[in-house]
């Protein structure tokens, strides 16, 4: 069970594309009795959002982390990341979120050899209490172009079909997701209408994306809420 009494109550969420946020799982943080607080990327200023001793979540956008001459506070993001990680702070990354954990802990990231935008199983790590292992032949939803080595210290969850980095811990504090645990029932329509350059450009169906959203999403948020409520429940706070 989580003891709530010396968590922090507010949980901050650095948002790089303004409909992609916490998604299904905001809803679990509120029925906790926690606030949530967005900080937009490139817009606001990130260092309350890595210095806080809280639990902070890093979401996921289009950009990619090596594009720093393009979106300067990329490099602030990632100097802060380095420093909070340092620290062991509670630290969870989804998507870009991940590659940037990744690349704070001395991981290349670069672009991968194909999109992989849809929904498909993990091949979960065998390893000892998996934080994942709800998500056990649950479908879940990848969209990413980028990918990342492992970092040396790390210990990888999570596999796909296409790409063999799908997750990983550093304690129990630092979680990094490279698909979208959050995913919601409800919200896809925004992601294809705001991706949809990237959709036609990747030859998706969107219409075939849409059913399966329908089909998949609702038993991924009751067994994404699982591995969210393992985490938070594991979590080791100062």
């Amino acid at each position: 069970m989580l003891n709530l009494e010396h968590f922090p109550d507010t949980v901050y969420a650095i948002q790089h594309l303004a409909f992609e946020d916490l998604g299904a799982w905001e809803d679990v943080f509120y029925q906790l009795g926690l606030r949530v607080r967005y900080f937009e990327a490139g817009i606001d200023d990130l260092r309350k959002a890595y210095e806080y001793t809280g639990l902070t979540i890093i979401l996921g956008g289009p950009i990619g982390v090596y594009e720093t001459e393009d979106y300067p506070f990329l490099q602030q993001e990632i100097d802060l990341l380095k420093v909070r990680l340092e620290k062991n702070l509670p630290t969870l990354g989804i998507c870009l979120g991940a590659q940037l954990i990744a690349h704070a802990l001395g991981a290349k990231i670069y672009a991968g050899h194909s999109k992989e935008i849809g929904w498909s199983k993990l091949k979960l790590a065998s390893i000892e209490n998996n934080p994942l292992k709800a998500l056990e032949d649950i479908e879940v939803l990848h969209w990413h172009g980028d990918t990342f080595d492992l970092p040396e210290q790390v210990e990888l969850l999570a596999s796909s079909d296409l790409y063999a980095n799908q997750a990983f811990q550093v304690g129990q504090n630092i979680l990094a997701l490279q698909f979208h645990a959050e995913a919601a029932s409800e919200s896809l329509e925004k992601w294809l209408i705001g991706h949809t350059c990237e959709l036609r450009k990747a030859q998706i169906n969107i219409p075939a994306l849409r059913a399966d959203h329908q089909r998949y999403a609702p038993a991924l948020e009751r067994a994404a809420s699982s591995v969210l409520m393992h985490y938070l429940e594991n979590l080791q706070l100062k």
